[in-house]
């Protein structure tokens, strides 16, 4: 099969993919094998190719929002069936027995693996994944649209649970991209006032167009204080100010894998009044199936930008350099 591996990690400009050929992959007991229709292209796959994420493994295919069809099962196979229409998220196996598992907490197993990081991921013609971790999708949703919902979309709800936003409550997004615009969406249509800080400036626009009340520059102050605050760009001198922003009581909220160093916090201005600040750390397998539901039952529409396959390296570069507003598949 044709794949993209990381072949080093080094600056996007130089070129961390290749493309190269591969042999089918087989899937093992309780694995399934899936034949990609489109993966959707993920900050964390750029935070790979250039090393800010350890790679796990040498000549690693990234790629963690995969859609497409079964196509071979593994033995003892009983949950998907060929021909079944699935997505591979970037949760890909837990070990089910330890403490976190076991409270529903299966997101913070000291032995989960990552598609497209401890395997090999969706940037490539075949997939395998535990059947276990593969989500049903149905037939009836494009597969372009359907790609983001398995990382960003799952990640940004995530995210949103733990910022604790009240009914009706105001909430802060910082950065605005494939995940941000997602849970812009969610939190608008389930009557939140939504308001937006963010560089780019077609970023902006894309969410007052979603509903946002406001959009304005990354590190300006919202025009009322906030409920709650997401931070997803990966940017820790962001920090103070979505900080600064919350009202008492408010929660601040980092939603990314990797994040710049934080400057230091000043209490009383930051931290004061009962002001927290939390992390996400990937999502569980329920999360996944609750949002991919409110995806149905509110109409989410993500905003995507199709790119073809044999153009991974350059969409990789682009998305470095902020040029889609939502989210970058690729398609087959």
């Amino acid at each position: 099969m044709h794949a993209w591996v990381v072949e080093e990690p080094r600056p996007v400009a130089d070129g961390p993919l290749r493309l190269v050929e591969l042999p089918d992959p087989q899937p093992g007991p309780g694995e399934v094998r899936v034949r990609v229709e489109a993966c959707g292209v993920c900050r964390t796959d750029l935070h790979l190719a250039e090393g800010d994420l350890v790679p796990r493994r040498p000549h690693t295919v990234p790629g963690h929002e995969v859609v497409g069809h079964v196509d071979a099962l593994g033995p003892g196979c009983t949950r998907l069936a060929l021909g079944d229409r699935v997505g591979i998220a970037w949760l890909r196996g837990t070990c089910g027995r330890c403490r976190w598992c076991r409270s529903g907490r299966e997101n913070l197993c000291p032995r989960a693996t990552f598609t497209g990081w401890d395997a090999d991921g969706g940037f490539a013609e075949l997939a395998v994944v535990d059947e276990a971790f593969a989500y049903r999708l149905p037939e009836d949703l494009p597969a372009e649209k359907a790609a983001p919902l398995l990382c960003s979309g799952i990640v940004g709800y995530r995210a949103r649970r733990r910022a604790d936003l009240p009914p009706g409550g105001r909430l802060g997004l910082y950065g605005f991209g494939a995940s941000a615009h997602l849970v812009a969406q969610v939190a608008v249509r389930q009557g939140a006032v939504v308001h937006v800080m963010t560089r780019s400036a077609s970023a902006r626009q894309l969410a007052l167009d979603l509903g946002a009340a406001s959009a304005t520059a990354a590190a300006d102050p919202p025009p009322e204080p906030l409920d709650a605050a997401i931070l997803f760009a990966p940017v820790g001198d962001l920090v103070p100010p979505m900080m600064r922003a919350l009202d008492r009581g408010g929660v601040g909220v980092v939603a990314g894998i990797h994040l710049s160093d934080v400057p230091p916090l000043v209490y009383e201005r930051e931290l004061f009044y009962e002001k927290q600040l939390r992390s996400v750390t990937a999502s569980t397998r329920a999360d996944g199936e609750e949002l991919l539901r409110l995806a149905v039952t509110l109409g989410l529409e993500p905003t995507t930008t199709a790119r073809p396959f044999d153009a991974a390296a350059r969409t990789l570069a682009d998305l470095a350099a902020d040029a889609y507003g939502g989210a970058a598949v690729l398609v087959r």
